[in-house]
């Protein structure tokens, strides 16, 4: 259609027009091109637009097809529903209230531990996915969690992630596996040590990056100046290069505020720009930040998530024996500690790691000191043979300086870069510090340190043969009398032992396994195992009655689930304390259902024992004054900015020194003191969000409605099956639900292919398929695929359906209405979008907003909500009918044949459904960039004045001829420019998100909607099974052909029927106690939803107002599926109405298949339903009710 023309003198001119869709679009005509140009009438017949000729079973395949594809305007929740997963209330608020309805997203995702981060983030990836959204995808993770990521994410969510390899990067066809590679895990540390990696990362675009443990990608104020971690830099990087970007930790705040405000300044660097300052305003992150604290995590029935847990500190004596062992090694410690002081900072860092890994072996069990010493003499022997080679060929003499051993930064940089180390790699970096890095200068020094050395390995050997060991006769103390490592029928509870050293671990599952008499009784998990063998592990341990305990290393604990046991020792103790947590998160996590015991081992005469003793035994003085939260915060604590390792590297180095000692003593308290313990808990819920209950009541009744609406799986099914056949493929029932796809035709895979890379192929046959979560897994039967939106086939399936049958929507198609009272109607599908001022190139603007409406127009040419398929519940008619329909429908008003029914439902939904979908938007989206408008302008402003100032105290003071040797005033003066430039740029960049503006609304599609009873054959009571009605001999219960007195005398009658069916059972659900609301009008696959006044869970009532005389009654495919979909919370009521007096039967689980693609209704025989009533109840009406 032709909207404007304007001339451009006699040679070109410019034309606006509207497409077939509905779209609106320009292009320039020049006169030579008229030849080309043709009058097309406007195509009324058969085969044209609306000409309503299209097949009628394809135009409803078809319809089905687009609203599929769209699956997340009809299915709010479709991530949860096609996941395999149960999800949460405080992970629904995450995805859903929290951060799918940022555009785009910033956003800081803190809930507590073992909250379910990975399964928000997944759902969160899946749900834009589904949306069109998110076509390129980043998750940036610490080293161990890679494989479970990429695990948890394809498992649960059926995205196919691939991980960063060296191999990946070399083989690329392009050059750059990043632009290659749609959907990426990749290790932290990988991407911030590695500068190739970052520049090609850097040429690259992203959907989403998420960022996993995102804390350790921290900066810090030292000096006055920010110290940037090449981890904080990579973080600038990453936000560059996305328009989505997400970051997770349940540590983002280390206690101090300009840390948090430089964490969050990757984020957005406008709003959190500059220092802290003494006087800079408080920040408000509510609107970019989401935390949830462990206690505020609970069920949908509104109990605790987590259980109680409670520790117990075990204090024991060493034996004279260990006692000497423990204080020679510790003065060999202490000695190359105070030698590693004179060295240079690379090989200072690099021997005080490795002292700190031997004290805390020491402390871990006499195996594991005595193979570390062992160990370390032998490298350094050969190290020293090595260099006396080296030393005569070179003429190096034995007092000269020689190089020994690798070196880092810092011992912090080691520490840092064994969190990112997988578990293998992990241990052989600690083996290769330990055993190599000295103190020693010359040939002559290192003589020395190995004559030492051979000493403590002897002592170390006499105890190991000693067989005294005063650590593990308390282990096995609490193995035997603790009572709670039994239950009540004297069976032997499951228990988890971490050691942070795989000597150690060998050490206790052999002692165990004998202490135990059953060495099958006890396995292990440690560094370098296989990950399908430490699943394997995992499963021998949950499921097997016979393992009673496990032991683990921290290396390998990272990613492991362990629910199934609630008791925990800490055979050693981590000296960085978030490991603390981590460990007890292992058992204290989602699905643990008992109280949570820990028993931590502890030497206090040693140093670094007594320092543990006085901490935890603070710690649990103070647990009860604090409800057990002590525990959240040991992370945060810092002793006079001393971390917990350096707190203890200096017990071991000046324990001895009484002055020391007191100090240390002294430190302690402070940090663990009441008041301390309760600012930190304070400071840790500034940023909390609250999980009210009445929050947690309205999840419940959206994810309900949700669910009673969920297109997966039975529409999704009924839909898929079809389209398959329809396309040329094979597929048949194995079991109940489940299928064999024979043949998957070419063009179904090759389609497959063009959907892109990053998705996994479409196979020419399936062994098994479903659409049911519950069926994937079945005991003795192949697993099967889960058909489900977003997998490769259904998507293929829907692509090509509609590129080949697409136009059918345009065309039309005709639709019986089998309803006695139906009357002759239009039904249109309409599409509405609302578009932001981002461009996308080539003229089109951002989508950010999609709706499709379906709307009837009757006689009176007023448009109406048909609900969400109304397709489904109409029979597509024949050819033969439609000719036999002709010549009646064409003496219809204009209104309802056609085009001008469309323009009446276009311009309804341009005054009103497009302008609702607009205010809609702009108002959250308004509160959003206000908020962002007010904090960035502040924060700018205040750096810009700042800044301003510097300036004109640089000047003075250089005027004064006192210049600032560091700063001068012109760049002072610079950087409140360049601020300023950023201000202006950024208002600007607000101004264009709150430029919202809908689309012209398109109408993708229309039926003509006539009633059946127009058809001379059929009965007027349209009970008669006609093409797809009535499903005789179906598999569910009392679905048969009946006769009898049904029919209403006239549509009135049968409202006043309906009438009196709903008044009744209003009438019953207010006495019962619950609260009913009629939902009919909005036509949502049932007539009304009422909260249970007990539980407060929604039942759903689909009422059937009938004569008494009755013998059948006929429910719509629309109907059933959706009392499918929530079997537990849905009610068929059968209202049996004569004269003033009501009988009404509750019949709960009243359908159990879902119907074929075909059938739009089924008649039930009303006997047989009313046999499977549940509750009963007669109603008498006022008289102004009688019917």
């Amino acid at each position: 259609m032709i909207l404007q023309v304007q001339w451009h003198g006699t040679a070109a001119l410019e034309l606006v027009y509207r497409d077939g869709l509905g779209g609106v679009g320009n292009r320039i005509l020049y006169a030579e091109e008229a030849a080309e140009l043709a009058v097309v009438e406007p195509a009324s017949a058969e085969g044209g637009r609306w000409g309503f000729g299209a097949d009628a079973g394809v135009f409803k395949l078809v319809s089905e097809a687009y609203r599929i594809r769209l699956a997340y305007v009809f299915d709010p929740m479709m991530a949860v529903h096609t996941s395999l997963i149960e999800a949460l209330p405080h992970q629904i608020t995450a995805v859903y209230d929290s951060m799918l309805p940022r555009q785009p997203l910033k956003f800081l995702l803190a809930d507590d531990p073992g909250a379910g981060k990975t399964i928000m983030a997944g759902l969160l990836i899946k749900e834009l996915a589904i949306r069109g959204d998110v076509h390129r995808c980043l998750v940036v993770c610490p080293g161990v969690l890679a494989e479970q990521w990429q695990e948890e994410l394809y498992l649960k969510f059926q995205l196919p992630f691939e991980i960063l390899t060296n191999d990946k990067v070399n083989s690329a066809r392009t050059g750059n596996w990043f632009a290659e590679t749609n959907f990426v895990v990749a290790r932290l540390d990988k991407l911030s040590r590695d500068e190739g990696l970052q520049a090609q990362l850097e040429a690259t675009r992203w959907d989403m990056i998420i960022v996993d443990e995102a804390h350790k990608m921290s900066a810090s104020f030292f000096g006055g100046k920010v110290k940037y971690t090449r981890r904080y830099q990579l973080g600038q990087l990453l936000g560059r290069l996305t328009r989505h970007f997400l970051l997770m930790t349940a540590t983002p705040h280390n206690g101090k505020d300009e840390d948090f405000q430089l964490f969050m300044a990757l984020l957005d660097q406008d709003r959190f720009e500059g220092r802290f300052r003494d006087g800079t305003p408080d920040v408000d992150v509510s609107d970019m930040m989401r935390r949830l604290l462990k206690e505020q995590l609970v069920r949908f029935d509104g109990r605790p998530l987590f259980p109680q847990r409670i520790a117990e500190t075990v204090a024991y004596e060493l034996s004279d024996a260990e006692n000497r062992l423990y204080g020679q090694v510790t003065d060999y410690v202490r000695d190359q500690f105070n030698r590693a002081d004179e060295l240079e900072s690379g090989r200072r860092g690099s021997v005080g790691f490795a002292l700190t890994i031997l004290q805390r072996r020491l402390a871990s069990s006499p195996l594991a000191i005595y193979e570390s010493l062992r160990r370390r003499r032998e490298k350094l022997t050969q190290r020293l043979d090595d260099y006396r080679t080296t030393a005569r060929a070179g003429g190096i003499t034995p007092t000269e300086p020689v190089t020994w051993a690798r070196a880092l930064d810092s011992d912090e940089d080691l520490e840092d870069m064994l969190d990112d180390t997988p578990g293998a790699e992990q241990e052989e970096l600690e083996n290769e510090f330990v055993d190599r890095a000295t103190t020693a200068n010359t040939i002559r020094e290192l003589e020395a340190e190995l004559a030492s050395l051979a000493g403590l390995e002897k002592l170390a050997l006499e105890v190991r043969r000693s067989g005294t060991d005063r650590k593990w006769e308390e282990l096995s103390r609490i193995l035997t009398d603790e009572p709670f490592l039994f239950d009540d029928q004297g069976h032997r509870r499951k228990l988890v032992i971490f050691t942070e050293h795989r000597d150690t671990l060998n050490y206790l599952v052999q002692r165990i396994g004998a202490f135990l008499g059953n060495p099958s009784a006890v396995v292990s998990i440690a560094g370098g195992m296989a990950r399908d063998e430490r699943r394997r592990v995992q499963e021998l341990f949950t499921q097997n009655a016979r393992v009673a305990v496990l032991v683990a290393t921290d290396a390998a604990g990272e990613g492991i689930n362990l629910q199934r046991a609630h008791l925990m020792v800490n055979y050693d103790l981590p000296w960085n304390p978030n490991r603390l947590e981590q460990r007890f998160g292992r058992i204290h996590r989602i699905g643990q259902t008992e109280v949570c015991r820990l028993w931590s081992l502890v030497a206090h005469q040693t140093r670094e024992g007594d320092v543990w003793k006085r901490l935890l035994d603070k710690i649990e003085l103070e647990r009860e004054a604090l409800d057990g939260k002590v525990y959240d915060v040991l992370g945060s604590v810092t002793f006079e900015n001393k971390s917990l390792r350096e707190l203890l590297v200096e017990a071991v180095r000046f324990g001895s020194d009484p002055e020391r000692k007191a100090y240390l003593d002294r430190v302690l308290d402070t940090a663990l003191d009441r008041p301390h313990l309760e600012s930190l808990l304070q400071e840790r819920a500034l940023h909390t969000t609250a999980l009210s209950k009445a929050n947690v009541q309205h999840i419940r009744e959206e994810m309900a409605r949700a669910e009673a609406r969920k297109l997966q799986p039975h529409f999704v099914a009924d839909f898929f099956l079809a389209a398959l056949r329809r396309l040329g493929g094979t597929v048949v029932e194995k079991e109940r639900g489940r299928y064999q796809v024979l043949r998957v035709p070419v063009a179904i895979r090759h389609r497959g292919q063009q959907l892109g890379s990053g998705r996994e192929p479409v196979l020419d046959s399936y062994e098994r398929i479903t659409f049911y979560k519950d069926l994937v897994a079945v005991q003795g039967k192949p697993l099967a695929a889960f058909v489900c939106p977003g997998h490769p086939l259904l998507d293929a399936v829907i692509d090509l359906l509609l590129e080949r049958e697409l136009d059918t929507m345009q065309q039309g198609a005709v639709l019986l209405d089998e309803r006695p009272d139906a009357e002759a109607r239009l039904l249109f599908y309409l599409e509405t979008t609302v578009q932001d001022a981002h461009s996308l190139g080539g003229g089109q603007l951002r989508t950010v907003s999609r709706e499709l409406r379906f709307l009837e127009l009757g006689a009176d040419g007023e448009p109406r909500p048909a609900g969400y398929a109304p397709y489904l519940d109409y029979r597509p008619a024949t050819a033969e009918e439609v000719v036999q329909l002709r010549p009646r429908w064409e003496t219809l008003p204009a209104s309802l044949r056609g085009a001008g029914g469309e323009e009446r439902v276009r311009s309804f939904a341009l005054t009103s459904l497009a302008r609702e979908q607009l205010e809609r938007l702009r108002t959250h989206r308004r509160y959003l960039v206000e908020k962002t408008r007010n904090a960035v302008q502040e924060r700018l402003t205040a750096e810009i004045r700042h800044w301003d100032a510097r300036a004109r105290d640089l000047s003075q003071q250089e005027e004064a001829g006192k210049p600032n040797a560091r700063l001068n005033s012109g760049e002072a003066r610079k950087r409140a420019d360049d601020l300023h430039g950023r201000l202006q740029k950024r208002l600007l960049e607000l101004d264009e998100e709150l430029q919202l503006s809908s689309r012209p609304p398109v109408v993708v599609g229309g039926a003509l909607v006539l009633p059946a009873s127009w058809l001379a054959d059929v009965e007027a009571t349209g009970d008669k099974p006609g093409g797809t009605n009535a499903m005789a001999g179906t598999e569910d219960a009392g679905t048969k052909q009946q006769t009898g007195p049904i029919s209403f005398p006239s549509a009135e009658a049968r409202a006043a029927v309906e009438q009196a069916a709903m008044k009744a059972v209003m009438k019953i659900e207010r006495a019962l106690g619950n609260e009913p609301r009629d939902r009919s009008a909005d036509k949502v696959g049932y007539d009304i939803e009422s909260r249970d006044g007990q539980t407060g869970l929604l039942r759903f009532l689909e009422v059937k107002g009938r004569h008494a005389e009755a013998l059948t009654v006929t429910v719509t495919k629309n109907e059933i599926i959706h009392a499918l979909n929530v079997p537990a919370q849905s009610w068929l009521v059968l209202a049996l109405v004569r004269g003033r007096q009501v009988k009404v039967h509750y019949v709960q689980e009243a359908f159990r298949f879902e119907p074929d693609f075909s059938v739009t209704s089924v008649n039930y025989n009303l006997a047989e339903l009313l046999g499977r009533s549940t509750y009963t109840e007669t109603v008498e009406l006022g008289a102004e009710a009688e019917t």
